[in-house]
């Protein structure tokens, strides 16, 4: 049964879902009536179809759809931990007296420190826990396309565009919309965004006919707004508009307590995903807390995901030491107590050991994917041509035939 024709009988009241009640996703669907259960076949379609999904489940009352969350959670499990720390504590507190507002949010700080969860938990917490997340990087797409994506279009508006297609706005309509990357808007979209958020309705492209949007704008930027402001690089009426309550998360180098409830979450999660257990030593653990982390959470993350595939922590573990030789050695050149000589040394030296740690990891994946490059490629969750040119890097080919090798694609 496709959505489609879900969404008619839907309305005519004629189709009935059964099954035992549950959630789809880590909090991705809610059943709001406890009588009103999704079959197996009805759940795969719901996350293969989104916008047909929307549609149909738009008719069924009592029920509440949390449809943003729905693409990116139903496999990743629950989020990890958010306020383990003080300084998190603090936006913790920010986010249950912003949340049942309804006030336009921007929430700043460093790539990979978790805008995106708080930007979840401030739609959990609000009145309009049950409409749609629906999420948007302002950053990733050129400006015609971010516009189409933001706002959609009509059929024939442009060279290809042979249906109407409906925008993230409309999507998140209800709901919770996230402009993540706010701060890379390009200028010819930036009016575009502030007539939504002061009049509530936009234009398809190609469309004569306004279209009304209850829609909470979250923001999320890296960026110094203000400076952006004086440069001329984004509206100030636009900037205004956006920063209603702002709330900064903190780099994971300001709260070091958080680390041991990160390690743990990712432990649990890496254990499921390559089914061996990523051990990481009290020494190590230490490291961490020491490490300033200028990644933040996705760099904990990305060592976590080496340690589980290599099944040992020892490589992060001198990777770690060979940084902090080298930012030792770099503090001392900006007193005059280290010689040009001896940190250049430093960082060939931590060069060296990312690059050893990175070929043990291509190692270690290819030998327990058999050599099966499409395989090894899934394992350390990157491009097959990356893994063509890492491979090319390091000078790294599957074993002769006979020496255990498995199939190579």
């Amino acid at each position: 049964m496709k959505l489609r024709g879900a969404a008619s009988k839907l309305r005519r009241g004629t189709l009935k879902l059964r099954g035992r009640g549950t959630w789809l996703g880590a909090g991705a669907v809610a059943l709001a009536v406890p009588a009103m259960f999704f079959s197996r076949r009805f759940a795969r379609l719901l996350f293969e179809h989104h916008d047909d999904a929307l549609i149909a489940l738009q008719w069924m009352p009592g029920v509440g759809v949390l449809l943003g969350s729905l693409a990116s959670r139903r496999k990743s499990g629950p989020p990890p931990p958010l306020y383990e720390s003080e300084s998190m504590r603090v936006v913790r507190d920010a986010v249950a007296k912003v949340a049942p507002t309804g006030a336009t949010v921007v929430l700043r700080g460093e790539t990979g420190v978790g805008k995106e969860l708080v930007a979840r938990d401030v739609h959990d917490s609000s009145l309009r826990r049950t409409r749609p997340f629906v999420k948007i990087n302002c950053a990733a797409l050129p400006s015609e396309l971010l516009e189409a994506e933001l706002f959609g279009y009509e059929r024939g508006a442009f060279t290809g565009a042979e249906a109407r297609k409906r925008g993230r706005f409309e999507h998140a309509d209800g709901g919770t919309l996230l402009l993540d990357e706010v701060g890379e808007l390009p200028p010819e979209l930036q009016p575009k965004l502030l007539h939504v958020l002061q009049d509530g309705e936009f234009f398809r492209i190609g469309g004569a006919q306004p279209i009304r949007c209850d829609v909470r704008v979250l923001a999320a930027t890296n960026r110094d707004l203000e400076s952006a402001v004086e440069a001329g690089e984004f509206r100030q009426d636009l900037y205004y508009r956006l920063n209603v309550v702002e709330i900064r998360i903190p780099p994971l180098r300001e709260r070091p307590e958080h680390i041991p409830a990160l390690v743990e979450y990712f432990q649990r999660r890496f254990v499921t995903e390559y089914g061996q257990p990523a051990a990481v030593s009290a020494a190590t653990l230490e490291l961490f807390r020491g490490y300033d982390w200028p990644g933040n959470v996705r760099e904990l993350e990305n060592m976590m995901r080496r340690i589980a595939v290599l099944g040992s922590d020892d490589h992060v573990a001198d990777e770690l030491r060979s940084r902090a030789r080298a930012r030792v050695a770099l503090d001392g050149a900006m007193s005059g107590r280290a010689t040009d000589a001896e940190v250049r040394g430093l960082k060939e030296i931590s060069r060296e050991a990312a690059r050893e740690a990175e070929r043990a990891v291509l190692l270690a994946a290819l030998e327990r994917a058999g050599w099966n490059r499409l395989h090894a490629a899934r394992i350390l969750g990157i491009s097959y041509r990356s893994l063509l040119y890492k491979l090319a890097d390091h000078r790294l080919r599957p074993p002769a035939r006979g020496a255990g090798g498995g199939s190579v694609a």
